[in-house]
């Protein structure tokens, strides 16, 4: 079917691309914060919950504590710390419904192309819009003071796969953890899952336990990865909330969990040789005994060089323990018609292969970003703050911690805002731009060696050596940088040009 095209749009003052964690979390600070601004929040899938409603295979939680990962404003209720995804949209659409948002809301919104003029100091955005009932779609524009991207930095249309000789031979069925096949049946098959990040560590446990299990599942690892059991259920918050009540219980949760897990990654990068030993000590105490752990357990890196993977209540090593699934630390020769060959000649047969190995990185959705004309290509971009780019004026970006809980940034860059447009607003200044001293030395944004961070690098803006251009990897650090003064000589700011939308404009007005 062909898009029709329209020459006119409605205005908003901020746009936030998105209705995932970040985008709904901020959608709520605007909202309450920024109550004479107009607001809407454009989402391409026809849900909110952006990562937790696209992924759908086995077991699929957070890593991180939902103290932290869920909102300051919103106390997470449930028993379960370490949360599957449905409980997290749950969560999602009690915030959305609290805080009203859904008049904010276009699902089925998915911004192909922004292009930024001066003249007007606008954003008009290309939005293409689909029913999820007819299929129909069609081509619009809406115009945006600021645009507030909260897309994540990973392709929704396909993970990472890489090309595996003889593939077309195997007989089974090959499955990537980010296009699950609903109802897949893998009751007493075997299965092989190529990978050992976070969802390799997730999905063995969950496909070996309860009904329709599967007789045996293998973890094809080419590199071992530091795993930690943590407990799923937060005793001490439980404690917490039953003596303070559910708001400050869960404050001090919050303040707890986010001190001792900066302390726990700071000490383990700081003394890489005995956070590797006391790690190791962990694994041997849950392992069965006999178990290869320097093999299977010993990554070549220091901790967090690479993400350390959750096992909850040590899921994944009593699926070992079990019996129920083993790991091989080889590399993958070829597909044969009854499984995988390994680098050793050993053949693992399988019913079914998972590549969970990895993601494919794209910021904004991959849509072209245009300044007065000119194409912006955001790999020569510098991060200020760690939110706002240079040379792209109004426009901020919502990339979470590595090292920590994604939203816990999120937060912090949602009160920068908040106080950033207040500053412009008190002075008349309609346009903001990071401008990066000449010279500035220039390295990857992602302080993370993990194949994904790699991969996208060429993909992703770069930081600078020093702050502002440095991206902050700890909470502590930006509390500081992002409550300080708003303003500094790195920012660039233009006086108001126009009070009054521009004509064939349909100015947007809050429900």
């Amino acid at each position: 079917m062909t898009a029709e095209v329209l020459d006119a749009g409605e205005e908003f003052d901020v746009v936030i691309i998105g209705a995932g964690i970040s985008g709904i979390g901020a959608a709520t600070y605007f909202s309450r914060e920024l109550p004479d601004k107009s607001l809407a929040v454009l989402e391409a899938r026809d849900d909110i919950g952006g990562t937790w409603d696209l992924f759908r295979y086995p077991g699929i939680r957070s890593d991180s504590d939902l103290h932290t990962f869920g909102y300051a404003f919103k106390p997470w209720r449930h028993e379960a710390a370490i949360a599957d995804a449905p409980l997290i949209k749950e969560y999602l659409h009690e915030t959305v419904e609290e805080n009203g948002l859904e008049r904010f809301l276009r699902l089925g919104h998915r911004v192909v192309r922004a292009a930024w003029s001066t003249a007007d100091s606008r954003w008009t955005l290309t939005v293409q819009t689909s029913d999820s009932a007819t299929g129909a779609t069609r081509t619009r524009t809406i115009h945006a003071g600021w645009v507030f991207a909260a897309t994540g930095y990973y392709r929704y249309d396909e993970g990472f796969s890489p090309e595996f000789q003889g593939r077309d031979e195997f007989e089974g069925r090959i499955v990537h953890p980010q296009h699950w096949p609903e109802g897949l049946d893998y009751s007493g098959k075997k299965v092989v899952v190529i990978g050992s990040g976070a969802t390799a560590i997730t999905l063995v446990p969950a496909m070996t336990t309860g009904t329709g299990a599967a007789r045996h599942v293998t973890m094809l690892q080419r590199t071992p990865t530091y795993v930690m059991a943590l407990p799923r259920v937060d005793k001490v918050a439980l404690a917490l909330t039953k003596l303070l009540g559910e708001e400050r219980g869960y404050a001090v949760t919050r303040f707890k969990n986010i001190w001792t897990e900066h302390a726990v990654v700071k000490g383990l990068r700081t003394f890489p040789k005995a956070g590797r030993a006391f790690i190791r000590r962990e694994n041997v105490k849950r392992l069965p005994k006999g178990f290869d752990v320097d093999k299977h357990f010993n990554p070549p890196y220091d901790p967090w060089d690479q993400r350390v993977c959750v096992a909850p209540n040590g899921d994944f090593f009593d699926a070992l323990k079990g019996g129920r699934a083993s790991v091989v630390t080889d590399a993958v020769a070829r597909f044969s018609k009854r499984g995988i060959v390994l680098a050793s000649g050993e053949e693992l047969e399988a019913d079914i292969i998972v590549t969970a190995t990895g993601l494919n990185l794209r910021l904004f959705d991959g849509m072209p970003l245009v300044v007065d004309g000119h194409q912006v290509d955001i790999a020569d971009a510098l991060c200020y703050r760690g939110m706002l780019l240079s040379g792209m004026p109004n426009w901020a970006m919502a990339i979470g911690y590595t090292t920590s809980s994604w939203t816990l940034k999120v937060s912090l860059m949602c009160r920068y805002f908040i106080d950033l447009v207040r500053h412009m607003d008190a002075r008349g200044y309609d346009t903001v731009v990071p401008v990066a001293p000449p010279g500035t030395n220039r390295r990857p944004v992602m302080d993370l060696q993990a194949g994904y961070a790699k991969r996208g690098e060429k993909l992703l803006p770069k930081q600078g050596p020093e702050k502002p251009w440095r991206m902050a990897m700890s909470y502590p650090e930006d509390a500081r940088a992002l409550r300080g003064p708003v303003a500094d000589e790195n920012l660039r700011f233009g006086a108001r040009r126009a009070a009054s939308p521009a004509p064939g404009r349909r100015r947007a007005t809050r429900a």
